[in-house]
């Protein structure tokens, strides 16, 4: 993972501890400094966190992760099509003020996570703004982002928010093109929409990590690795299930 220059000493801790220690400050929202002692110390958790995020280790874990997920339901790992969308969170007091705003829309003060997923929910790319960028503004360098990262992506659907002079510039400068999924004329009650449900059911995997139920991080890059963590950690339960009966499994006589 990290380089080690010839004739170091050995490495004190195992990586998988490292990964282990990473996971568990994502799912339970602990600080860093409240890191249980049976992990390696809390400061050399950090280290590797923040050094693995400047690097791009987290980023070839999590992609590798998803090219996994998607061959094993039958999926190329290059996908053609995904979802946009945007959550605004509140900030801590870790948040500062530069790195912080207001959404008015949805009363938060805080920031705002710009994700693009694939057609099964799985995580493409992130960007995580101030609350006060509109969504259709967040919207430009995140699908800019993704073509980066996916350039087989060619088509992405997304709610009204994202109507208007936006459509015509992502399908010009990113060879994409968006579609809306608009409600059902007369709708007056909740109603999954076609597609737009996925990328809502990713959004609320994420909050389940109590870590992301606000945003602690004082970066922003920071804010975007702990969103891939929450992903690497669903991903491998799901390649790797632990065993026993999961919750909504009935107990057997």
């Amino acid at each position: 993972m990290v380089p080690v220059r010839p004739g170091g000493r050995p490495a004190k801790h195992s990586r998988r501890r490292i990964v282990d220690a990473l996971l568990y400050v994502n799912r339970t929202g602990c600080a860093w400094r409240q890191l249980p002692h049976d992990f390696p110390p809390w400061d050399t958790v950090y280290w590797y966190f923040k050094i693995w995020n400047e690097r791009g280790i987290t980023d070839r874990i999590h992609d590798a992760l998803r090219a996994a997920v998607r061959d094993r339901e039958g999926r190329d790992p290059m996908a053609s099509a995904g979802i946009v969308d945007a959550q605004s969170v509140k900030g801590a007091d870790t948040v500062g003020a530069t790195t912080r705003g207001y959404d008015a829309g949805k009363k938060v003060n805080g920031r705002k996570r710009h994700v693009v997923v694939d057609t099964l929910g799985l995580l493409v790319v992130v960007l995580v703004t101030t609350a006060s960028v509109q969504d259709r503004d967040g919207a430009r360098p995140v699908l800019a982002r993704a073509k980066m990262a996916m350039p087989s992506i060619v088509l992405v659907w997304a709610d009204g928010g994202y109507a208007g002079k936006l459509i015509a510039w992502v399908q010009r400068r990113c060879r994409i093109l968006v579609e809306v999924v608009k409600k059902p004329a007369g709708q007056r009650t909740f109603e999954v929409l076609p597609r737009r449900w996925v990328v809502e059911r990713t959004l609320s995997w994420l909050v389940r990590c109590r870590r992301l139920d606000r945003d602690y991080e004082r970066l922003t890059q920071h804010s975007e690795a702990m969103i891939k963590w929450a992903m690497i950690g669903l991903m491998t339960r799901r390649l790797a299930p632990g065993p026993g009966r999961r919750p909504w499994q009935p107990t057997t006589a």
